[in-house]
This record gives C-alpha cells, sequence and structure tokens, in this order.
C-alpha cells in the first residue's frame, strides 16, 4: 500500500493499513513526517497541545514493522489501473546512509551548508516604564542568578507577584535574561497558568470536560456569567473575580465541578452557586 503525505491524516493511515496488516510504504517530499501539525502550538476546539497528540504517533509510524518511510522522496509516476498501481517514487539524496544513522547530530559538524541565525540584541527598557517594578523584577531574576534557562520559574514568580505578566515587565525580563522578546512571549502565551491581562482576587474554573457538560456543566457557565457580567477569560468590573472555561479537572465522579482558587466544589447546581461566591468576599 502506498500512502502519499506524511502529514497527521497520512500517519494515521499509514498506522491504520498496518494494523490490518498491510505493508505501507508512507512518502513525505519534506526530511520528515509530521506535517504542519508539527508547528503548531494548539488544536482547534480543545486547544490541546498538538505535540501532545502528534509525538506518539510519530514514533508509532517510524517503529512500526509494516511501515516504511520515504521521506525527502517525490511520486513522479503513476500507473497501472485500479487494484493494481504501480508507482515511481524518487528519493533525493541526503548525503548519509540511514540504515546507520542513529541520530547523533555529528553530520551537522560536517556539512557544507551554514546558516548562521542572527538575533537582534535586547534593548533595554526604559526605567521610566519600570517604575519601581524594575527593582521586584530584579530580585526574582537575581534569585535565579539570571540563567534564562529558569524562565518558567522566573515568570511563574512574576504572575505571582503582580497577578499578570505585564508587557513592559516581559521586556524587562528578556532583557536582564539576554534572550529575544519572542521567546519570552511564547512560553508566556503557551501556558494557561499565565495571564497577559490583570487578574481578579479569585479564580473561578468552570469545567467543561465531557461528563460535566453532560450534567449541565454549560448551564452553570451560563448562570455564572448572568451574575457576574464577565465572559470567560475575563475579569469583572470591580476585579474580583475572573472566569476561565477548562477541559478536565480530573474529578469528574463529583461532575458537574467548579474550582474556585483552590477550592473543589462539586456536585453544583444553579442553587449552590450563589452561596458559594459569597465565600470569597
Amino acid at each position: 500500500m502506498l500512502v502519499v503525505g506524511g502529514g497527521i491524516a497520512g500517519v494515521q493511515a499509514s498506522l491504520d493499513l498496518a494494523e490490518s496488516g498491510y505493508y505501507v510504504y508512507l512518502v513525505e517530499e519534506s526530511p520528515a513526517i509530521g506535517g504542519v501539525m508539527a508547528q503548531l502550538d494548539k488544536t482547534f476546539p480543545t486547544n490541546d497541545c498538538s505535540m501532545c497528540i502528534l509525538s506518539p504517533k510519530l514514533v508509532e509510524c517510524g517503529r512500526h514493522l509494516n511501515i516504511e518511510l520515504l521521506t525527502h522522496s517525490d511520486v513522479e509516476k503513476l500507473e497501472g489501473e485500479p487494484g493494481k498501481f504501480t508507482a515511481t517514487v524518487h528519493r533525493r539524496a541526503r548525503f548519509i546512509d540511514e540504515s546507520k544513522c542513529v541520530g547523533c547530530g555529528r553530520c551537522i559538524e560536517h556539512c557544507l551548508t551554514r546558516n548562521e541565525i542572527r538575533l537582534p540584541e535586547p534593548i533595554e527598557p526604559a526605567r521610566t516604564d519600570l517604575e519601581v517594578d524594575g527593582a521586584v523584577v530584579d530580585s526574582i531574576v537575581d534569585s535565579h542568578k539570571a540563567d534564562a534557562s529558569a524562565l518558567i520559574a522566573i515568570l511563574q514568580e512574576v504572575n505571582e507577584e503582580f497577578g499578570y505578566l505585564p508587557e513592559r515587565v516581559l521586556r524587562y525580563v528578556s532583557f536582564r535574561l539576554g534572550i529575544p522578546v519572542s521567546r519570552t512571549y511564547h512560553v508566556a502565551t503557551f501556558y494557561t497558568a499565565f495571564s497577559l491581562v490583570p487578574r481578579g482576587r479569585h479564580t473561578i474554573k468552570v469545567c467543561m470536560g465531557t461528563a460535566c457538560k453532560v450534567n449541565g456543566g454549560d448551564i452553570l457557565l451560563e448562570q455564572i456569567q448572568r451574575e457576574l457580567q464577565v465572559e470567560p477569560g475575563d475579569t469583572t468590573q470591580d476585579n474580583r473575580f475572573s472566569l476561565e472555561v477548562v477541559r478536565c479537572l480530573g474529578c469528574c465522579s463529583l461532575s458537574p465541578v467548579l474550582v474556585v482558587d483552590e477550592d473543589t466544589h462539586g456536585y453544583v447546581n444553579i442553587d449552590k452557586i450563589d452561596r458559594i461566591l459569597d465565600r470569597y468576599e
């Protein structure tokens, strides 16, 4: 069997055919399988991490005994009739023996092509933009010895200190660590624990996983939106509550569930919402 295209669809089709007992040739024009999905951050509509979905399939496809990967290749000609096609595949040179490749990366050291990445020098934000925030950020960054590998830990402390990640602070963190602002923003926008807008004193998380939704989670969300006059992802005008929608809180047996700060409330119905919210004045 021949599968053309090594994106997520081609990978899944190859796995299904291979599991059915067919020997599959998976042809991909690029040097590696994965396609566009490997370049994505999150997937719609669940916002799941794309690589968390794709990576296991790539590993399984690469190891499956009934699948032969023909990457860096093109289908030049297809002849025959339905049920009996003959394909001519052109494999472009890699200049390595793929049967002996162990992924050590030594070939890069001897590659005749050199691509040098040049990043602009970090620009120090004006101190007037930081006001008193600069001293706070300096203290956090210095506690981690200004180590760029501690970026996530630094952003966690900054997020806890300010309640969110202000743009001026992110730029200053990038300058102190000597890394591009784009890298800092990439981390800050990837993890849902971080916020780029001011957050309320309390955070309400309404579970919309399958169990909670079936048991009325969407009704609870609508009621909270009406009472607080706030949309998911926003904060109330009095800065009291921030509302978030999550896909699973890991306690399906208590559905429908909502979490306020660190407190989990199960078997919630409309009558209980007012009593729950009144605890967080």
